[in-house]
């Protein structure tokens, strides 16, 4: 016996379709004015306010990871750079002496703040001067349904 396959309505599939449009073009034009600027990619920026956000200002690896769009594999490359970069440093977790916090330094706090300059103008540019708040607003709890 084979089950009845699903399948998507083609506004579904218009939606998906369109979701990730979006998202590509958002992040590319994100992505691209952050570089003009001189500034590192947006996935730095992710890492460093959600340390800058977090108690202390520190988090475990795999907190990053739940909080952001990274894999263990890339956050912990991205890890590595930040730390290279004086961006974070690494303390060990006193409860486990082999684990490790990642914690934000001041420099790391004010590349974040550079970088949230451009980010933020960038959120104006090209969703905010499109949308009203009540679309906005409409569109966020749409997609909240996803979350």
């Amino acid at each position: 016996m084979s089950e009845k396959t699903l399948k998507p309505s083609e506004a579904v599939i218009s939606a998906w379709t369109s979701i990730m449009r979006a998202r590509e073009r958002l992040l590319g034009a994100i992505e691209a004015e952050l570089k003009a600027a001189g500034l590192p990619p947006l996935a730095w920026y992710d890492v460093l306010w959600e340390l800058a956000r977090s108690e202390d200002g520190r988090l475990r690896p795999y907190e990053i990871e739940e909080r952001t769009l990274l894999t263990q594999y890339n956050l912990s490359r991205l890890i590595d750079r930040l730390e290279k970069e004086g961006l974070v440093r690494r303390e060990v977790f006193a409860e486990d002496g082999r684990g490790r916090w990642v914690v934000v330094t001041d420099a790391g706090r004010k590349l974040r703040e550079r970088m949230w300059i451009v980010y933020v103008g960038s959120i104006e540019t090209h969703i905010g001067c499109k949308l009203a708040d009540g679309e906005a607003k409409a569109i966020a709890g749409l997609l909240d349904r996803f979350l």
